[in-house]
């Protein structure tokens, strides 16, 4: 729990406001539909951690509902609309701001939403005069060494060996893994040679049912917890770097400032 006090300390060292984001919905049969919001909190409490010794930083609690339209119509899914979803960023950042803090990140743990929070830390900046920053965390490189063997990639895009390894490592009271059943392998592969595939270069506006019967996108029969502890200490060591780069960045009126002095 962090006081307000606490808080005013923070902000008096210059410090980070990071805050987890995920979403509500289907994460196929073997997995809780809180998945991306546990993953994202977790990751931000063990980067916090991992910097506590040189950058002060103020955890939020999680944001538990994102932009998941791609899951519209299965059991378990709330999505928010991108106005409402940039309205609470906006909110969100409003209230750091006043409490002193000008360094933001959020810590994302759902695909569906680093589009739109690349677009609200724009507005961040603009608004709030904050340094805003959104990081994928899910999508952090992993060692060679955890990728070999595995689907990865398009091949486990949702619900499949990353997560589950993942929650296996964290919760896992909350995993069914006798429910687990891969899904949407063959559908991904057909597409594989297109340049419009779900997962390509260019945007496409897929949904779940394009792909997948279970809402699975992947294989999660072969999770593992090690596995996940493992990929999760990789992926903590790099948010953590991220966060001290944050702490380092000039904040948006002495970037301004320094570039305008450079070019006189």
């Amino acid at each position: 729990m962090t006081s307000s006090t606490q808080v005013a300390a923070i902000a008096a060292r210059g410090g980070v406001a990071l805050v987890p984001i995920g979403a509500t919905e289907q994460h196929g049969p073997h997995l809780p539909v809180t998945t991306d919001t546990t993953i994202a909190a977790a990751f931000a409490t063990a980067a916090s951690a991992r910097v506590a010794r040189d950058v002060a930083t103020w955890v939020l609690p999680a944001v538990p509902f994102g932009f998941s339209p791609e899951h519209a119509g299965r059991p378990g899914t709330v999505s928010l609309s991108p106005r409402t979803l940039l309205a609470v960023a906006d909110d969100i950042g409003r209230g750091v701001a006043a409490s002193g803090i000008r360094r933001l990140l959020f810590v994302n743990g759902h695909g569906g939403n680093p589009e739109l929070l690349h677009v609200a830390c724009r507005q961040l900046r603009e608004r709030r005069g904050l340094a805003a920053f959104a990081v994928h965390v899910p999508g952090l490189a992993l060692p060679p060494e955890l990728t070999e063997g595995v689907t990865t990639g398009d091949l486990d895009a949702h619900a499949g060996h990353y997560e589950t390894s993942v929650l296996l490592a964290l919760d896992p009271a909350s995993v069914d893994m006798d429910a687990a059943r891969a899904d949407g392998l063959d559908e991904v592969t057909a597409a594989a040679d297109s340049l419009t595939r779900p997962f390509g270069a260019v945007s496409v506006p897929w949904h779940v049912d394009d792909l997948s019967h279970s809402g699975v996108i992947g294989d999660p029969t072969t999770a593992d917890a090690g596995w996940g502890e493992r990929a999760f200490a990789a992926q903590a060591a790099a948010l953590a770097d991220i966060v001290r780069a944050v702490a380092a960045h000039p904040l948006p009126d002495e970037w301004v400032h320094s570039r305008r002095g450079d070019a006189e």
